[in-house]
């Protein structure tokens, strides 16, 4: 308590912004990339170290300070678990999901058709859930899951990780990949205990189990997630285009949108791939969570490598995994068990990463008082890659006779892009040199 007390007293001084803070405040200290994190900086513009010996460090950006831990801090943290574990643990599902719906509710439909039901894909998570658990018909689907679910998650999805923004700054990455590992928990956890009830209490019994579990995790969040700083005059948490003129903004929102153009194929599709490979139905649901327990050591552990190297570091990094993933190992060698799992292994870890620290990245090119309306801005674009990512699979799945080949070539290709427009987007800020840390 003495932690938080010492944190709350802290001067802060107000917040004023400028013309020129409407977009990137290019002449702060923060975009520096040498920088070092227990540098604070005063308004002649000179650093001063200033550490607490009883708080650890605390980071002064412009006029924001924080405490960088304490109680406070890490009951935020639990509380966006607990909303990343409901929300994100059912987007991560969705294969358990698509391939039961498929294969009995709406077995009339292509791959294709059943794939626009998730790629819409949280208040309002566990009214949809419990929708979903009555639905029969293809248009039930949409609506309950495809536009209610999709537009609920993204309600909980964003404050849940802008909150802990509030809190970190040096150590922003380990947090965030600390409160994401949740979705990667309930990726385990939720498709697991659908694969046991299934066959004991039905398709709708066992959806509304799982409306009760996230009912009770989302009152957690609910009552812990909260912001700490002020918002900036004029801040807005709504998409502001404009901000787009930024070079640096850009290239990293095509980067996003490609990232997260192929990272929901695999996890939509996994499960009908090795069922159209001759693998048993029992491995076909549970190769899922290999991928998300995977997941959760991805989310959690590049996240601290994130503040030693940079996120944008850290996310290159793991995009380059999952390349090497798809054309190394799934593509030649994905009909075989070995194969299969390697892959559910190295993909899930590696966007486990970039799930947590894109966030960061998009963090690391504003004030955090701003951080909502770029946010906002990046994944109101992105969101049409997410809507698309899935039903353009089972096309390509359509296209080439019932064959995983293109979609597996497809995957690999967003995830080139993404790489190279993040590494653009990297050297707008330090330069094209690989050993700057940002």
């Amino acid at each position: 308590m003495d932690d938080i007390e010492k944190a709350e007293h802290f001067p802060q001084s107000p917040v004023a912004e400028t013309p020129s803070s409407a977009y990137l405040e290019k002449d702060q200290g923060y975009f520096d990339a040498n920088q070092k994190p227990d540098l604070f900086a005063q308004d002649d513009g000179q650093a001063v170290d200033k550490t607490n010996t009883n708080t650890g460090r605390e980071t002064l950006l412009g006029d924001e300070t924080y405490p960088e831990g304490g109680l406070e801090a890490w009951i935020v943290v639990f509380g966006s678990w607990c909303g990343l574990l409901a929300s994100l643990g059912l987007m991560n599902s969705i294969a358990t999901l698509q391939t039961y719906v498929a294969t009995h509710q709406l077995s009339n439909y292509d791959e294709g058709t059943v794939g626009w039901l998730v790629g819409p894909g949280g208040i309002i998570v566990v009214a949809s859930v419990m929708l979903l658990s009555i639905c029969t018909e293809y248009w039930h689907f949409m609506l309950s899951w495809g536009i209610l679910n999709g537009i609920a998650t993204s309600f909980l999805f964003t404050p849940c990780l802008t909150a802990i923004g509030h809190f970190f700054h040096d150590r922003r990455g380990f947090a965030s990949g600390l409160a994401s590992t949740g979705g990667g928990l309930g990726g385990v956890i939720f498709p697991l205990l659908m694969q046991s009830l299934f066959d004991k209490v039905g398709w709708g019994w066992t959806i509304r189990i799982l409306g009760f579990i996230c009912l009770f995790l989302l009152t957690f969040a609910s009552l812990l997630v909260k912001r700490r700083l002020p918002p900036a005059q004029n801040a807005s948490p709504h998409p502001d285009f404009r901000i787009l003129k930024e070079k640096a903004f850009l290239l990293l929102t095509i980067g996003v949108f490609f990232l997260e153009f192929g990272l929901l194929i695999p996890l939509g599709y996994i499960s009908s791939y090795a069922l159209a490979n001759g693998f048993s139905e029992d491995f076909s649901f549970q190769i899922l969570p290999i991928l998300n327990a995977a997941s959760v050591f991805g989310r959690a552990l590049p996240g601290w490598w994130a503040d030693k190297i940079g996120p944008f570091n850290t996310n290159m990094l793991s995009l380059c995994g999952t390349i090497i993933a798809c054309y190394v190992v799934w593509l030649p060698f994905g009909h075989t068990t070995p194969g299969l799992v390697l892959f559910a292994v190295m993909f899930g870890f590696s966007t486990g990463n970039n799930i947590s620290i894109t966030p960061v990245c998009v963090g690391r090119l504003c004030q955090t008082q701003h951080y909502g309306r770029y946010y906002a801005t990046c994944y109101t674009i992105v969101s049409i890659a997410v809507l698309l990512g899935l039903p353009v699979a089972g096309t390509i799945v359509k296209a080439t006779g019932g064959s995983y080949w293109g979609l597996i070539v497809f995957t690999g290709l967003t995830q080139v892009i993404s790489v190279v427009a993040m590494y653009a987007a990297r050297a707008e800020k330090v330069g094209w040199s690989l050993k700057a840390n940002f």
